[in-house]
């Protein structure tokens, strides 16, 4: 199996790749390593993967047009994994084209690329975020997902819109994943959990938004991967039924701990890990935020037979043990 991951030196990217090297795969991994958050944390995710066998990087940004086609013509790929994309609902506020140029124009210069070189499977990242301020719970892929309140969330959404006109005219399987809040080892310093570490660890105050009355469904960065190495390894096939609502090869999933923390006592477990602390500067909503994520999972359940199980307190204390060892706190 070769497969291409983008987005490689990323988050989801890096441990993704860490699975598929350890299972016998070829990952050819692609970033543009991009300034959005500590490039040197990107890099040293990228130097524990250069020595595994079957690993290849190139640094290409998607938004290249005749680099990632070149990309398309020079390599066959059993499966593509797309993860690349501008992240961070907050950023988009200040930087809109960021978000245009890599989560519509790069993607659809994927999307080119699988359909012409007749990839076998497309997976790509979504995001819980497309639900919105949706009051209806647990969220399911079949809810309406037409009212976004951040930049980021519309683009989720086209990904998703665009990826489904590729299955259905060009026959290419494709499924899009609705991620949930991920979190762990190496994981984002612009999420909120590894903003508290750090700060908290340093005696600083965090910034807890909406007075801490959110809930959000963290799910735990293994517990991702495994769903998503899952799906990746069984394409959705085009339906004949006259009553489906797509005929097309693809398929949405939520992929999230299926059990929502509120903010505060999220806080609390991270406090005991650390053995300190909070000092809170409690906040109001900030705009594109959401109150409440929480996902159902039933047909991850029912098609790969798998949900999340990691528990928040197990979760919190692998990532804080990693921010020690990383940082030498």
């Amino acid at each position: 199996m070769k497969i291409l991951v983008t987005g490689v030196a990323g988050f989801i990217g890096f441990h993704l790749a860490q699975r598929l090297l350890a299972e016998g795969m070829q990952v050819y991994g692609i970033d543009n390593l991009n300034v959005y958050y500590d490039v040197n944390l990107k890099k040293a995710r990228l130097d524990r993967l250069y020595p595994q066998n079957g690993f290849i990087f190139q640094f290409l940004d998607l938004s290249d047009r005749l680099g990632t086609a070149q990309l398309f013509q020079d390599h066959s790929f059993d499966y593509v994994v797309h993860l690349a994309a501008q992240a961070g609902v907050r950023y988009s506020l200040h930087n809109p084209f960021a978000y245009v140029d890599s989560n519509l124009s790069g993607f659809v210069n994927v999307l080119e690329g699988c359909r012409h070189s007749q990839v076998g499977h497309l997976v790509f990242a979504s995001s819980s975020s497309v639900y919105g301020n949706n009051t209806k719970v647990p969220f399911a892929t079949t809810d309406n997902v037409d009212h976004p309140i951040s930049l980021y969330a519309a683009t989720k959404k086209s990904n998703e819109l665009m990826a489904h006109a590729y299955s259905h005219l060009y026959n290419l399987p494709t499924t899009g994943l609705r991620f949930f809040t991920v979190y762990g080892p190496w994981g984002r310093p612009d999420m909120a959990y590894f903003k508290f570490v750090q700060a908290i660890a340093a005696n600083q105050p965090i910034d807890v938004y909406n007075f801490g009355k959110m809930q959000r469904d963290f799910t735990y960065i293994d517990d991702v991967i495994e769903g998503l190495v899952r799906v990746m390894q069984n394409p959705p096939q085009a339906s004949n039924q006259d009553t489906a609502i797509s005929k097309a090869p693809y398929k949405l999933y939520n992929i999230g701990n299926n059990n929502p923390v509120e903010l505060m006592t999220f806080i609390e477990v991270i406090e005991k890990a650390l053995g300190k602390q909070a000092k809170k500067n409690l906040l109001p909503m900030q705009p594109g935020d959401v109150f409440s994520t929480y996902a159902d999972v039933d047909d991850l359940m029912q098609d790969v037979d798998f949900k999340p199980v990691t528990q928040i307190e197990q979760g919190i204390e692998r990532f804080v043990q990693w921010y020690r060892d990383y940082y030498g706190y």
